[in-house]
């Protein structure tokens, strides 16, 4: 696979811009994977400066598992707009399963715990990917979980 497909597949990977994708495949002089690497790195450093942004937008996420847990997400971004892409609201969907799944006690423990899809990866991780492609602060602010 050469240029713009390379490009491409990094773009749906990793949801850094073409030109992003396009300067860490030549800096991983064409290893996709180096370059996956380059790009979460320079993620996390986006997600770093951001931290401290306020995060006044959000959305209530509800999910209902058998009738018998039930989650409420309260999740915020700095923009409505962010908070309506597909990227937030694939967040929200995925950290209330693991709400529901893991039954955590707080927002640190929730962020702390290894991914259900993925265990080599902490909740935070997901968070932080998600920042990267939005470009915007995220913040678990809330969760409530029941159980009959």
């Amino acid at each position: 696979m050469e240029g713009i497909e390379q490009v491409q597949e990094l773009r749906e990977k990793t949801g850094a811009g073409v030109m992003e994708c396009k300067r860490a495949l030549e800096e991983a002089h064409g290893n996709f994977d180096d370059a996956v690497r380059i790009l979460h790195e320079r993620g996390i450093a986006k997600v770093a400066k951001r931290a401290d942004r306020v995060a006044g937008a959000g959305m209530i996420k509800s999910y209902i598992h058998n009738d018998r847990i039930g989650v409420l997400l309260d999740l915020r971004a700095e923009t409505d707009f962010v908070v309506h892409s597909d990227p937030f609201k694939a967040l929200a969907q995925e950290l209330v399963m693991q709400v529901a799944a893991t039954n955590p006690q707080n927002t640190a423990e929730l962020l702390a715990e290894p991914y259900i899809r993925d265990e080599s990866r902490k909740v935070q991780d997901i968070v932080n990917d998600a920042i990267a492609k939005v470009g915007e602060n995220i913040l678990v602010n809330a969760f409530f979980r029941m159980e009959v």
